[in-house]
Parts: C-alpha cells; structure tokens; sequence
C-alpha cells in the first residue's frame, strides 16, 4: 500500500473508531487555547482544563492577563510545571496581542509562530481548530502512530513529520486526523505500556507494525 493510500486507510479507520475529532483542552476563546497549549507542555490537559479556571476567574479576558505580572501568572500555573517559563512567555504573549492586535490572536501562521512561546505544534492547534485552516499538529502521539502505522519512518522530528504528512494527508483531513491520533494513541497505541494494543486496534490489518501496510507492501 502506498503512503497516500496508507493515509487515507487510516483517515477512514480513524473516523468510524472516534467520530468526534476534539481538542481536549477546554477553551471558549483563541486566546485561552493559546494560554492552554502553552501550559500543556509537559503537562496533561486534565491538569491544565483545572489550573485554567482559575487562571481566568482572576484574569477574565487578554487586557487583564496582560496587565499581570509573569510572577502573579506563575502563581496560579505552577502545579503544570515549568511555571516560571510558562508564566513569562504567557504574559508576554498578553501584551502583544493587546498592544499589536487589539486583543485579537492573529489568524497568520508565521505571526503566530512569532508570539513568545508558540511553536509549529500550537501555532497548527490554533490555526486548525479556531480558524478551520488546514494544519497538522505532531505531538508525541502523532509521531509515535505515524511511525508504527508506516506513514514515515524513524523519523522523529516534528517538522519532519509534519511535512511528510502535508505530502500524502489531504489538507482538510489534518486536523481532525491529528485529534484523532492523540485519541488512539490514548486508549490503544499506547506509549506507556511494553507493547500497545494490537488485537483491539482497528488499524492492525494496515499497520505496518504488524508488517501489514507502510509504503513497502
């Protein structure tokens, strides 16, 4: 099977396992998906959806959390880790988006790329999910698939990724397919475990894991 075929298998496989194609960080605002996924690293989105509701019963909107020290920020996002860089590029982010975009988070990719703390993974959550533009987020769990499913090799850079699945993925597919990926990677193909689960995965007849699919068969 070659990779385009490979992906679109996996698309269609993916969406009857998992319907809903969700982010699982909680937000009602882009800019509360920006706070969020900046939080997420090395965190879980549990622990973040918790931290931020208290981040934003004291600081409701961009003005306010602009107006906070990284220090006050830190205070409340500590228990996700990393607080005190987490909390410094937060504020800095505030303070662009006030003073350079009206309180607006752009909708550019490379001008998101630009805000303190923003690299590809959440520049493409954001363009993806708040501005239904095409994206791929590589996270751990993307990464982790699309080498055990074949859709890359050994590769393990996220930009690499990345620009192998812009290749063989079709634009509107990215996404939700990359939701769906962190779902998988969740309940099935799991990283803590020895080994994930083969029997109940609904890729395993395509995975080239099991030395079914990838580009070579």
């Amino acid at each position: 099977m070659n990779p385009k075929k490979l992906a679109l298998a996996v698309i269609e496989r993916l969406k009857e396992e998992y319907p809903l194609a969700d982010c699982t960080l909680d937000y009602d605002e882009a800019w509360k998906l920006l706070v969020s996924v900046r939080l997420a690293a090395q965190c879980t989105d549990d622990r973040v959806n918790i931290v931020v509701k208290d981040l934003y019963a004291k600081y409701p909107d961009v003005n306010a959390l602009a107006d906070a020290s990284p220090e006050e920020i830190e205070a409340i996002v500590h228990p996700c880790g990393l607080g005190k860089s987490k909390a410094r590029d937060i504020s800095a982010c505030m303070r662009i988006l006030r003073d350079q975009y009206n309180g607006q988070v752009p909708d550019d990719f490379d001008a998101l790329l630009a805000l303190p703390g923003v690299g590809r993974k959440s520049a493409n959550l954001i363009m993806g999910d708040v501005f239904k533009k095409p994206a791929i987020v590589t996270d751990t769990h993307c990464i982790r698939l699309c080498n055990r499913i074949g859709l890359v090799h050994d590769t393990i850079d996220p930009k690499k990724v990345e620009m192998a699945l812009w290749k063989i993925v079709p634009p509107e597919e990215g996404n939700d397919l990359c939701h769906r990926f962190v779902m998988h990677g969740r309940a099935v193909c799991t990283a803590r475990t020895k080994e994930p689960f083969c029997s109940r995965c609904c890729l395993q007849d395509v995975c080239e894991k099991n030395g079914i699919g990838g580009s070579g068969s």
